[in-house]
């Protein structure tokens, strides 16, 4: 017979287990997300593990009440997973550093608190003192995968927009023109295909027309070692070893562009508040063989409605150097100081000085006038050209002789075609060796720094086989990379230096 100190023993630990681990520990309101609770409502076994309230504190900062969640009442036979678990375990997944699902669904395993805390619908258990059997609540491996594949853009961009809007009110004090300059530039991302691997045989890796069977969306493309033309004292020499199977063979010419390979791009515009952060504004991610220029456009819309206005200034480098770029920047009525995009001198063509109505001059400092106009939809952004003749000889011939006996003059004098915008203007008149022009170029290490931050989490060569879970997979990375700065720059407001 038992007796009454070690029944009343049981029956406390008893009490004790059905208080704090049983039933299912749940959410105070039934429809509220276990992130977005204060640290005082979670359970005291998710208080108790420090990797369960290292990241409460890492996403308990964003807006999971608004999230736009997918519709879970339609459905046949099983409930579909909610979208907001899945979200907040891929930015978890990230700075893990657990690039794959099957391994980070283990490591959910391990960590149950976690699960609980990332809003899995729980399979109740009371194998499990909390509460809940943590392999049968998640999902498997594959249809994680599965998830990231069909995982709608839109809300991963969701959660971007919400970690600019907490950056931009966090440095507000600190940086009042906070993103009036920005940056941009591409990150390469190699496909996980054999035809990217240099020890596997592969009888024609670089045709295009043969699409690789390890990821029917990346296209071929070229990593360019300079966004400059190649000039003749740049002739790779002869006695060069031989390229590896990656990099392109050598032009007709006999000059090394780049490296070829299968894969993707990512498009990043990023400002910088020094002494501060870097933030990712806005990013793209396009098959390879995409052009650089491609991404200015979208990239910049979305800057714009994320920060609410037009950024002044803009670094790029010598692959944006292009019309539509100083003209997106430059604002009428005033001088290129108050807003301009500092972009290096890529060397297409001859550097030309204008007048001042805007009419190119030609080498004996003449303005040529515009002889016709017409719409050129050859090129990214249709826009209209203008074609200017020689002074002297339209239109009407006024001399018999060119002032600097120029060879063109015996064959009708000299002729140009320019964009008519100002952009075309701009791209000549801008001074490049001026102290501000140089301020702004600066900007460019904060998309070097996020690329080189990307870089340590993955995104270079990404485990996935299609477009849209590498799409995805980009977007979190810059979401948890702004996270990270939204938590440093709280960290450095709540302790400043003295």
């Amino acid at each position: 017979m038992t007796s009454t100190p070690i029944l009343a023993r049981l029956q406390r630990v008893k009490s004790a287990f059905q208080a704090n681990f049983w039933p299912p520990p749940a959410p105070l309101d039934p429809h509220d997300f276990p992130l977005a609770c204060s640290s005082a409502a979670l359970p005291p076994f998710v208080r108790q593990s420090p990797v369960a309230m290292r990241y409460w504190r890492l996403l308990h900062v964003l807006d999971w009440h608004h999230f736009p969640e997918r519709d879970l009442t339609c459905y046949r036979y099983v409930p579909p997973m909610p979208f907001r678990p899945f979200a907040a375990a891929c930015l978890v997944k990230l700075d893990a550093g657990q690039r794959y699902m099957a391994r980070f669904r283990t490591y959910l395993v391990e960590h149950p608190a976690l699960v609980w805390l990332l809003g899995f619908p729980l399979a109740p258990s009371r194998q499990f003192p909390w509460g809940f059997d943590a392999d049968v609540s998640l999902p498997t491996a594959r249809h994680l995968t599965r998830t990231l594949r069909t995982f709608p853009n839109a809300s991963a961009q969701w959660l971007l927009d919400n970690t600019v809007a907490l950056l931009q009110a966090d440095l507000s004090a600190v940086s009042p023109d906070f993103g009036q300059a920005v940056s941009l530039d591409t990150k390469h991302i190699l496909a996980w295909v054999k035809e990217n691997n240099p020890k596997a045989y592969v009888s024609e890796r670089f045709d295009k027309s043969k699409q690789p069977s390890g990821d029917p969306d990346c296209k071929l493309g070229c990593k360019r070692k300079h966004n400059q033309r190649a000039t003749a004292e740049k002739r790779t020499p002869s006695n060069e070893p031989p390229a590896t199977p990656l990099s392109n063979p050598r032009s007709p010419k006999g000059l090394r562009i780049g490296e070829f390979f299968w894969g993707y791009a990512s498009g990043v515009v990023a400002t910088k508040v020094p002494g501060w952060a870097e933030v990712v504004l806005a990013e793209l991610t396009q098959p390879f063989d995409a052009s650089d220029a491609s991404y200015f456009a979208p990239l910049m819309t979305a800057t714009e409605r994320r920060l609410g206005f037009r950024p002044r200034f803009g670094a790029f480098d010598a692959a944006f150097d292009a019309f539509y770029v100083y003209e997106h920047f430059h604002q009428e009525g005033q001088t290129w100081q108050h807003g301009f995009a500092a972009v290096p001198w890529a060397k297409r063509g001859p550097a030309r000085a204008f007048d001042a109505t805007g009419l190119p001059l030609c080498q004996a400092d003449l303005a040529m006038p515009l002889k016709h106009a017409f719409v050129c939809r050859s090129t990214l952004v249709p826009h209209q050209r203008g074609r200017y003749a020689c002074p002297l000889l339209f239109p009407e011939p006024s001399a018999t002789a060119c002032p600097i006996d120029h060879p063109r003059w015996a064959k009708g004098g000299c002729v140009t075609t320019l964009a008519t915008g100002i952009g075309a203007r701009l791209r000549h008149q801008i001074d490049r060796d001026s102290e501000l022009y140089k301020r702004i170029y600066d900007q460019r290490t904060a998309t070097e720094r996020i690329n080189s931050l990307a870089t340590d989490l993955g995104i270079e060569r990404p485990y996935l086989r299609n477009q849209q879970a590498i799409t995805n997979q980009n977007t979190f990375i810059y979401v948890l990379l702004n996270l990270r700065a939204l938590h440093r720059v709280r960290r450095q407001k709540a302790c400043p230096q003295t």
